[in-house]
């Protein structure tokens, strides 16, 4: 297997370009399922997770074709041949239960596995299953696979999240979208993703009010027509990258980059001393004179502190000063990274859903090893500061979150490489 081998050299420098967001783009190919008409989008991200999701709707009967290097995604569903999302595939990655919504309102029938993706956490579907039978929907769970059907269609209807999750809220707002009637999301997600998926479905000719509020309304429409439409960035590479200067000292200017995307994160960075500037281009990052301060932090759902940044959090924290309390409250299980980054020095203590991470002057390139995407970027991040060098292994998690994730940090003076394995 690949190996990523970071050499801690001093401050960084330069630009780096953010791109289209992951879970954004992974949730707005499945929409594709709602329509017969084309499917366009921009600024896609080239990841090993969005070819996961191609062929998953290819399976399905969709036409898919990358362009312009894989920053164009031209989707198609006009004759669907398929209404099973065999496990084979769906195993590889949660969005793909995305795929579920859609079928069931645009076919009346779905039949899909129960989904993969990082191990931090249950996860369940129960919210998903729960908001599609709130519209008419009757699923069985049969050997490993979610029977889904509609036989009087789908009507609208209050459907009240008992948790604000993402995916839910999602799939239930793209099944709504050709319900009869008038649906309500009550306890919504209110991610940035859902915002572009509702202004994507909108294009579309969807009828959608409240994105971006715990309250979402939608207009059920006979049907949805075609749409272009460009990614929106992605905020939690953008957290990632600003974190690097951070950790390494430096200026890095994040291209794209917008305040409104991580406003909590921000938040935490100017607590630790970190400078972050907004630019006509991005965001302007750089650490402030002397150590950083420690923090605490409490992952929330948006727009709180996003769960997929408390483990770059915690690298930059490894050398605080003083003692910084990190608190999960989105998925267990995710603080895997933290014995990884004890191998470099850390002193870390985790009890259940509670890490206290007390600084140390400085870390130690080590042998570690990647447990999911988030819990391997941050070992790279701690890499960057450390004494030595860092050989982290398991890297192909990285591909499903970062695109040239070597070639961007190399550009602004990180010394880093890949190297293949045997």
């Amino acid at each position: 297997m690949d190996q990523i081998i970071v050499t801690g050299n001093g401050e960084l420098s330069g630009e780096i370009p953010i791109a289209g967001a992951k879970n954004a783009c992974l949730t707005l190919m499945p929409a594709t399922l709602l329509s017969e008409e084309p499917l366009t989008l921009t600024n896609a991200p080239r990841l090993s997770d969005i070819k996961t999701m191609t062929e998953l709707l290819q399976s399905l009967g969709a036409e898919v074709t990358s362009l312009q290097g894989g920053q164009v995604l031209a989707l198609s569903s006009h004759d669907l041949s398929n209404h099973v999302a065999e496990y084979d595939i769906v195993r590889k990655m949660r969005a793909s239960n995305l795929v579920l919504g859609p079928m069931l309102a645009r076919l009346g029938h779905a039949v899909v596995s129960l989904p993969g993706g990082c191990a931090i956490g249950a996860r369940p579907m129960d919210l998903h299953i729960r908001g599609l039978e709130a519209l008419g929907a009757e699923i069985e769970l049969r050997d490993g696979y979610l029977h889904a059907k509609a036989p009087q269609g789908l009507k609208g209807a209050t459907v009240e999240f008992s948790f604000a999750s993402v995916g839910a809220t999602e799939n239930v707002l793209m099944a709504a979208t050709l319900a009869k009637g008038t649906t309500v999301l009550k306890n919504a997600a209110r991610e940035p993703e859902i915002v572009d998926l509702a202004t994507c479905l909108r294009k579309m000719g969807a009828r959608i009010e409240g994105d971006g509020t715990s309250q979402i309304t939608i207009e059920g429409v006979d049907r949805l027509s075609g749409a272009t439409h460009p990614v929106v960035a992605d905020r939690i590479e953008l957290g990632t990258y600003m974190l690097a200067p951070a950790i390494a000292g430096g200026e890095v200017e994040c291209l794209g980059g917008r305040l409104d995307l991580v406003g909590a994160f921000v938040e935490k960075l100017d607590a630790a001393g970190i400078g972050v500037e907004e630019t006509g281009r991005g965001l302007k990052v750089a650490r402030r004179n002397g150590r950083i301060r420690a923090v605490d932090v409490t992952t929330e759902p948006f727009p709180g502190f996003p769960t997929d940044l408390q483990a770059q959090m915690m690298a930059l924290l490894c050398t605080a000063d003083g003692t910084s309390v990190l608190e999960e409250k989105i998925f267990e299980n995710r603080f895997m990274h933290a014995p990884e980054l004890m191998r470099m020095g850390a002193q870390i203590d985790v009890h259940g859903g509670t890490a206290t991470v007390t600084g140390v002057d400085r870390l130690r390139g080590a042998p570690v090893m990647a447990t999911d995407l988030r819990a391997s970027v941050s070992l790279i991040l701690a890499g960057l500061a450390a004494e030595g060098e860092t050989v982290l292994s398991r890297v192909y998690h990285l591909d499903r979150g970062y695109e040239h994730l070597v070639r961007k940090l190399e550009g602004v003076g990180a010394r880093i490489e890949r190297v293949k394995g045997q």
